[in-house]
Order: C-alpha cells, then sequence, then structure tokens
C-alpha cells in the first residue's frame, strides 16, 4: 500500500471499550485511537465525539466558531465536573494545526485529552482533571488541514487557510498554484539537463537521485526548476499565487503588523474568523492560566517575545526556564528557544499575543526534531538532517522502503521542454514517520502536563489570632503557593491586565478596622495599608510561585466570634479559611 495513504486514510471507529483493565500487566483503553496515523479534519472530530461518548462526565463540546469554509472550531472541555464547573477551575489552553502543513500538532493535541481520560487511575492524571480544565482545540486551521489532505501538496504547502488572496497583485486571486504536472497525487520537484558547463548542479555520481552543486573542477549539467507547476496566470512566473495566503500566527494583537510588513498578517487583528472565535474565548475565559500551541518541525519549544519591542519581567522569565529547561529533559533533541532572538522575527504572533496581551504564560513547541530521524545528532547542529539529501534518503530507503519519495520521470514542460519531475513527498521531512507518531505526542503531552500542574496552588498555611486588648485582635494569615507558577504573571500585574487576585475577611459581630499585606513577618506594624475597604485586600502582583503572602488585619469583636477568610483568583484556585477570634490554626483552607 502507499505510505501517503496508510498515514492519511481515515480508518473506520473502533468500538468503545467497557473500561480500561489491567490484565497480565497490559492496558486495555477505553477508546482505541490508533496513534499512528494522521487524521482529516472529520477524523479529529470523529475522535471528539468518541471520547465525549465514553466520557460524559469530563468531556464537553463546544462549536466556538466556524472556519472560512464553514467548517466547525469544535472544542473539547475537558475536566471532572463533579468536582466543578469548568470555567470555576484554572485552565489550559492546548491547539494544534494552526498552519494547515502542521498537520500533528491535532493529533498532540487530542492525545493530551486521551490519555487523561485514560488514566484516571493514576493519582496525578485523576489530580488535573478534578482541579483543572483543559480548553483542547485540535485545529486552529481546519481549511487548511484537509486542503493538504484532499489536494496535490508538498510538506511546506497549504500552510495558509483558504480564504482567497492576491498573493501577486495583478488583480486576480489564487490563480497561479502549483501543478500536478504529472498526476501522482503529490507535489514534487523539476529540474532539466542542460549542456555541460552551464547548469548549477551536477549529477550525485553514486546517487543520480541527488543533484550536488557545481563547481570549477566538476562542472554542471543540470538546473533546479522549482516545485511542479506551468504559468497558469500568462504572467512568465510560476506558482506565484497559490491558495489562499493568510497566517492564523501573523493575525493577534501583539506587535500586529501590516501585510506589508509582516506577510499574512491580515487586514488588523482578530480579521480572519477563524482567530477572532479563539480570541474572543479566551478573552472571555480569564481562567486560562497556561496556553500550548503546537506547530512543526525543527524540535523546539518556543517563548516570546516576538520582536525587539518588549521586555519580560525577570520573575516571570525564571517561570518560563524552568519549565522550558525541564521541558528538554522529557523532549529529546527539542530545544528551549526565544522565538525572536533564537529563530527569527514573528510580527503577531499567538503566544506572544496570550502572554504580553492577556498574562497567560505560553509556549510554541515545534513537533517534531530532524535527529529523530536517527536518534543522535551526527554533526551537533540541528540543521544536519535538512542539509543532508543523501541521508535523508538513505532513511526513506531503510525505514520506509522508498515509499516517501517519487523517483524522478520525465516530463515535457510547456515552457521549460523536456524536465524531470521527483523528489521527496509531503509525508516526509515535517511530520513524523507514522511508525513515530505516538512517541511524539506522548512525550509532548507529558510536557503539557507538567505545565498545568505548575499553574499556581494556593492555600491557606498558616491563620493567627493575636488578643490586643479592649477587644481587639490582630488577625494574621499566609497564603502560600506550591507551584512554580505565579497566581498573577508579573506582565500582567505591571499592565493591569485582568483582575488581581481578592483577599476578603468575613464576619458576623467582627468589624475590621485596618488591614493589608504584611511585608515583614517580624515587624507586624509594618503594615502596606490598603486605600479604602481594609476587608477586601488586592494582591495585585497574586501569590508568587513557590512562595507566601503574608496579610494582617486589626479587626474588634468578642472571643469566639467566627470570622472567614476567602481568596479568589483568575487563575488559581479559590480557597477560604474558616476560624475563630482567639483560635491559632494551621491547617489548610477548604
Amino acid at each position: 500500500m502507499n505510505l501517503l495513504l496508510l498515514l492519511l486514510s481515515l480508518a473506520p471507529p473502533a468500538p468503545a471499550a467497557a473500561a480500561p483493565q489491567e490484565a497480565g500487566g497490559v492496558w486495555h483503553p477505553r477508546v482505541e485511537i490508533a496513534w499512528n496515523r494522521y487524521y482529516p479534519y472529520e477524523g479529529l472530530l470523529d475522535i471528539e465525539a468518541r471520547l465525549a461518548e465514553a466520557w460524559p462526565e469530563f468531556v464537553e463540546l463546544r462549536d466556538i466558531g466556524e472556519s472560512w469554509e464553514g467548517r466547525p472550531l469544535r472544542l473539547l472541555v475537558l475536566t471532572d465536573r463533579r468536582t466543578g464547573p469548568a470555567e470555576d477551575k484554572p485552565a489550559m489552553w492546548v491547539d494544534g494545526n494552526v498552519h494547515g502543513n502542521e498537520v500533528q500538532g491535532g493529533e498532540a493535541a487530542l492525545y493530551l485529552a486521551w490519555w487523561l481520560l485514560e488514566h484516571q487511575d493514576n493519582p496525578r492524571a485523576k489530580a488535573l482533571l478534578e482541579t483543572r480544565t483543559f480548553y483542547v482545540l485540535p485545529s486552529q486551521n481546519p481549511d487548511g488541514r484537509d486542503h493538504w489532505f484532499d489536494t496535490a501538496a508538498t510538506a511546506h504547502s497549504s500552510r495558509s487557510g483558504v480564504r482567497p488572496y492576491d498573493d501577486d497583485r495583478d488583480g486576480l486571486l489564487d490563480e497561479d498554484p502549483p501543478n500536478d504536472l504529472d498526476g501522482d497525487g503529490e507535489i514534487t520537484m523539476m529540474r532539466k539537463q542542460v549542456p555541460l558547463g552551464e547548469g548549477t548542479h551536477r549529477l550525485d555520481p553514486d546517487d543520480p537521485r541527488i543533484l550536488l552543486p557545481a563547481d570549477a573542477d566538476h562542472p554542471g549539467d543540470w538546473i533546479l526548476l522549482g516545485s511542479e507547476g506551468v504559468d497558469d496566470d500568462g504572467d512568465g512566473r510560476i506558482n506565484e499565487d497559490d491558495v489562499g495566503g493568510y497566517d492564523m500566527n501573523r493575525n493577534w494583537p501583539a506587535d500586529w503588523q501590516p501585510r506589508y510588513l509582516q506577510y499574512g498578517a491580515g487586514d488588523y487583528p482578530f480579521s480572519f474568523p477563524e482567530t477572532a472565535a479563539i480570541g474572543k474565548f479566551l478573552i472571555e475565559h480569564p481562567n486560562v492560566a497556561a496556553v500550548q500551541s503546537f506547530h512543526n518541525a525543527g524540535g523546539m519549544i518556543l517563548r516570546g517575545p516576538g520582536a525587539e519591542y518588549v521586555k519580560y519581567p525577570r520573575s516571570d522569565v525564571r517561570v518560563y526556564d524552568r519549565l522550558g529547561k525541564e521541558g528538554e529533559a522529557i523532549l529529546p533533541f527539542y530545544r528551549y528557544m526565544v522565538i525572536h532572538a533564537d529563530l527569527y522575527t514573528v510580527h503577531g504572533g499567538f503566544v506572544t499575543w496570550t502572554y504580553e496581551g492577556l498574562g497567560i504564560f505560553s509556549f510554541t513547541n515545534e513537533l517534531w526534531a530532524p535527529q529523530q530521524y536517527y536518534g543522535k545528532d551526527r554533526e551537533g547542529s540541528g540543521g544536519w538532517f535538512a542539509r543532508n539529501t543523501k541521508d535523508q534518503l538513505q532513511f526513506v530507503d531503510d525505514l520506509l522502503l522508498g515509499e516517501a519519495y517519487s523517483d524522478w520521470k520525465p516530463y515535457h514542460h510547456p515552457l521549460y521542454g523536456d524536465v524531470e519531475i521527483g523528489g521527496f513527498k509531503r509525508q516526509h521531512g515535517r511530520v513524523a514517520p507514522s511508525f513515530m507518531i505516538e512517541e511524539m505526542c506522548h512525550r509532548n503531552a507529558m510536557f503539557c502536563i507538567r505545565h498545568a500542574e505548575e499553574i499556581a496552588d494556593v492555600s491557606f498555611s498558616r491563620v493567627e489570632t493575636e488578643d490586643l486588648g479592649d477587644g481587639l485582635w490582630r488577625v494574621t494569615a499566609v497564603l502560600r503557593n506550591d507551584r512554580t507558577m505565579p497566581s498573577r504573571s508579573a506582565m500582567a500585574a505591571e499592565h493591569e491586565i485582568g483582575a488581581p487576585d481578592v483577599v476578603r475577611f468575613v464576619g458576623d459581630g467582627v468589624t475590621v478596622l485596618t488591614g493589608g499585606v504584611l511585608r515583614d513577618a517580624f515587624r507586624p506594624e509594618r503594615l502596606e495599608l490598603p486605600v479604602r475597604r481594609p476587608e477586601r485586600i488586592l494582591l495585585r502582583s497574586g501569590v508568587p510561585g513557590h512562595g507566601v503572602v503574608r496579610l494582617s488585619w486589626i479587626v474588634e469583636g468578642a472571643a469566639g466570634a467566627p470570622f472567614r477568610l476567602e481568596y479568589e483568583a483568575d487563575k488559581a484556585d479559590d480557597t477560604a479559611f474558616e476560624g475563630v477570634l482567639g483560635g491559632t490554626d494551621d491547617a489548610q483552607g477548604d
């Protein structure tokens, strides 16, 4: 069977089993899913539906909008609803397939949901769904995804959505895409033999599939003509106006730039139906505390900024560094990088907006590292495989029996005359080979899980009352965060993004006279007083990661009078403590 059909054909759904069982150490999942292939968009929707049917107490499906061609943007909302509504818990947003050809992000996003559901006997997985919500959107770009599946394509084509654009500014829309001249369902390359000395390349004497650069000692008799295609619009150029022309990852408000400065940016931020729907959802859901967006390829764990226009606060960078470095251990051959400094400049990027505009700690993982083909970096450089056609062909020949390569064949071109057409097919280079998909998905899912586990977890670790005489009392409370991420990022605090955390003092028969943050635990008189309403203290910087915030109130009331301390935050669990004046309690809040 052709490998492309093996990878891409939609298999019939497997029936749901009764429940996961362990028999002789063998795991039997409730929902069987083949993670050794890529699915058209309908296949992703089918997986979502099967998970919702098998786990109704955990999964809700919501359509948050439509793509340009009318496909639903179907969000999988994942949480244990028995422990509370999804919006009442801090959440993680996970998406993929931002670019149409970067298909494996869809499988990676759904694998995370599937694994968490299937492992509710794992205490950590169980705790995550009890205390967290996951908003999973497998594909930001379902139109581009299906275009990559359904039409002749390369590994790099169909990046855009499919809304027509005049890329070559000739007044026509999408009129000169690549052409599948040999009818094999792929867009490969064209090359032509020319008189000796007039070419830029020569045949590799060991493998005629490969062209080597010509030089003074080795004159060339071949030229490369680019991707398969003809001059459809008669303007003297080939393949210059492909389908679409916009980029989901250039249309967000963070440092957005117009199309003449940033290709694919659209007319204004949120001008595409897909980005508008996603942006609206995220703005309306301030409980989202973590973001993971899956792209491919190159093996990268990326964070912003996308350009040199903003500085990230040091405390937030420490959070990013800790998670990113752990990710490098979880994901062999991946590198933790800053987008503009270590890759290239991106204006209007998604994860730069979710952090800079919404205060959410956000990563983009570029799935699949070329070193994973052979399990090592032969030349000490991340780009060795992409530059070494001989090694690529060796992999395709030895491990795929040649299925991902189209041998050169003759073709008579209307402009170039006799040429040859051939080269690597779309399933090579950017996407993981079928037999390596599940490991890629699993490792990236575990990175998401570690990110979600480090969302702020705040509790009252100690509350004390001190009798000051004459019916006055000092109540001191310590809020502790046992996770890496603060309850409010420094970026959010500095730019007043979202709501600050709130601590309320509530008590019948108890009057709050003053209160505030206690900066010095040994000098209770040095109280950082609020301007007004001391019974409601705003924590504009939240509770730091692996840190504490001390609060103190002077109140009036009788001994034994009950009171309640309530902590609320957008991006951490709410918690509360109940006590009485004259009591001391080191227990956790409820």
